[in-house]
């Protein structure tokens, strides 16, 4: 396993709190909820007051081990959002950058209230101006050809649409929350750089570690559980055929492709730049090129 790439068993608050300060560019992570799911060894059912003791404890932590130009991605469910929202910008003086909706097709179903559709992801940055975000590394491909800047690609937003990493997915794991690792590589390309270090306190599966082992950057991840400890090295050491998921914008074949030269020579550039870590996708990618473009002539390309 790669040496930049370390797995901790142990208490978040208490693993963190042995980082130096200001030692990690990036925290990405998804903790507990406190809906009472069973994480093993961990039930995430305290009551109000506790959860937002544990919540802000390792809050504290990872505002320390942040650098100054660093920044923090937190998931979290609508119950206990608002008041995170608060440690974060009231007690910790963090700044506010962008309140991210995940939205998927499939969830929990209900029969007397709506169906959640959605979860919801924090980004805060240490400082209100100075902190890192790659614009240019996570656009997605615009709706029409531009002869100008076309290839820059548009702000993908702030509602992001990635599919569950499904039980028939290979990539599967046994954990109740594993998250696609699409978002995961948006999130650790705006917001690091390769050879940096990003940090995630709740690792459970491995997927902040599995996506910055093929980013290039260095990962610590922590969990409590010593059979995700092991589920999360095992998956470092598995063969990569591309991430589990990704967003179908990055597919999208652009109108008004009409000159045959600037259409092939737009499909390469595409796959290079939008698909570059989505190798099965580009199939999928040249196929919808020759439907939408069928009366023109198109030769097939394959990434360089």
């Amino acid at each position: 396993m790669d040496k930049k790439l370390i797995v901790l068993c142990g208490d978040a608050v208490e693993e963190m709190a042995k980082l130096p300060d200001k030692s990690v560019a990036l925290i990405t992570t998804d903790p507990p909820y406190n809906l009472n799911k069973n994480y093993g060894i961990y039930q995430d059912n305290l009551n109000f007051t506790e959860y937002m003791d544990f919540s802000r404890k390792w809050l504290t932590q990872a505002k320390r081990v942040l650098k100054d130009d660093g920044s923090i991605y937190l998931f979290m469910g609508v119950r206990y959002i608002s008041y995170v929202y608060a440690v974060l910008e009231q007690e910790l003086g963090m700044t506010f950058n962008s309140w991210i909706t995940w939205f998927y097709t499939q969830g929990i179903g209900k029969t007397k209230g709506f169906s959640p559709r959605h979860d919801d992801i924090l980004f805060f940055t240490k400082h209100p101006k100075n902190y890192t975000f790659n614009l240019d590394e996570i656009r997605v491909p615009q709706k029409f050809y531009r002869s100008i800047n076309n290839m820059r690609g548009a702000n993908p937003g702030n509602v992001w649409q990635f599919s569950h990493v499904h039980y028939c997915n290979e990539n599967r794991r046994s954990h109740p929350t594993q998250k696609p690792e699409g978002l995961f590589e948006r999130i650790i390309l705006a917001s690091s750089n390769e050879g940096d270090t990003v940090l995630d306190p709740f690792v459970g599966s491995g997927t902040t570690l599995r996506v910055c082992q093929q980013l290039n950057r260095n990962c610590i991840g922590i969990d409590i559980n010593s059979s995700y400890v092991e589920m999360s090295k095992r998956r470092l050491s598995e063969p990569f055929r591309g991430f589990d998921s990704i967003d179908e914008r990055m597919k999208r074949v652009p109108d008004d492709l009409n000159d045959p030269l600037v259409r092939e020579l737009y499909v390469q550039e595409h796959i290079n730049k939008f698909l570059k870590n989505d190798s099965e996708a580009i199939d999928d990618f040249v196929k919808s090129v020759q439907d939408k473009y069928a009366s023109k002539q198109l030769n097939l390309f394959t990434a360089t």
